[in-house]
């Protein structure tokens, strides 16, 4: 029988952790349950040392974010022998066989490296992601976001990346590829890491019947700017240490329109200051990002044509802005 862990990160997260390790474990299919808490201040911590005196407790007297934070879970889980390990938002609720659902997928597919589920908004209105798509613009998205909730993505299909709120990843190819990218602090880690694991010959499969439940923007809506600080930050990396070099000459163009129009978004919405800082760590850590590349590349299976295969040729659904940016390109270009 394959042992399986559930890595929970909590940062001042009192309100919705208990419903949350509640939820972990009433699972069908047991696990361990590794719980990281990132310097909570909110009375969290000390709420989950009394309630689940039974849950293992990493505490570490800072945030040390999101990337660094699953990485000492996945360590442990690793040190544990676990086959698998989950990572699980502390502002998420599952479904009853929520795992046993994703490690059944791992189980009968070898060649699956990662599992994720339907991500549901907590009061089952609408959906916050049923997998992770990367574009040709160099930008990803969740697939089916905002959208009401249906049947319209209750199909098990291969899926480019997998949400790191709620998915589920097989130990040996963590191993193989490596652990989360600790540098991305948090916000697109999960793409980085989904990325690699193509690049790798591993698939990530969207498994519908696996549900969870996600009060979505209740831990990034407390920082102000942190959602545009780190967008700028960190999607250059992904283009720079994941896109194969046959693909640069059709992503990194349509990337840089994307990335400076986000920029002057951000100095629009008087936020230019966190998008700058942004910038600035980005290009900082530019060399370290490119000897990242050097070795994911040298060691990939996967040929540029199946990634181009994977990838959307179109931009996200909710990008208005470049949509109208684009139109007014075509417009020009085919008068001229």
């Amino acid at each position: 029988m394959r042992k399986t862990g559930v890595v929970v990160l909590n940062w001042n997260g009192k309100d919705s952790v208990v419903e949350c390790l509640d939820s972990l474990q009433s699972q069908s299919s047991k696990s361990e349950i590794i719980v990281i808490d990132n310097g909570s201040v909110d009375g969290s911590l000390e709420l989950i040392e009394k309630k689940y005196p039974d849950i293992e407790l990493i505490v570490n007297p800072v945030n040390v974010g999101f990337a660094a934070g699953v990485n000492q879970g996945i360590s442990r889980a690793i040190e544990l022998g676990l086959d698998y390990v989950a990572l699980f938002n502390n502002d998420a609720v599952a479904d009853k066989k929520w795992l046993e659902n994703l490690v059944n997928c791992l189980n009968s597919e070898s060649k699956v490296g990662i599992a994720t589920c339907k991500f549901i908004s907590i009061d089952k209105t609408f959906i916050d992601s049923t997998g992770d798509l990367y574009t040709v613009w160099g930008l990803p998205y969740p697939r089916g976001r905002k959208e009401a909730v249906s049947d319209s993505y209750d199909d098990l299909v291969d899926i480019f990346g997998a949400s790191g709120g709620a998915s589920l990843y097989r130990v040996s190819m963590l191993k193989e590829i490596g652990l989360f990218d600790k540098d991305f602090f948090a916000y697109y880690e999960d793409i980085d890491i989904s990325f690699r694991a193509q690049l790798a010959g591993w698939k990530v499969k969207y498994v519908p019947s696996a549900i969870a439940y996600h009060q979505i923007g209740a831990t990034s809506s407390k920082i102000k700017g942190f959602t545009t600080y780190q967008t700028t930050k960190n999607l250059p990396w992904i283009v720079l240490k994941d896109v194969p070099f046959g693909l640069w000459f059709k992503i990194l163009p349509r990337f840089s329109l994307a990335y400076l129009s986000f920029i002057a978004s951000a100095v629009a919405r008087k936020q230019g200051w966190f998008a700058f800082k942004g910038l600035f760590v980005s290009l900082f850590l530019l060399p370290k990002k490119l000897l990242e590349r050097r070795k994911i590349q040298s060691t990939r299976k996967a040929t540029t044509s199946y990634i181009d295969s994977i990838i959307v040729h179109d931009l996200p659904p909710n990008a208005t802005k470049l949509r109208r940016l684009r139109a007014i390109w075509w417009k020009f270009t085919f008068k001229a």
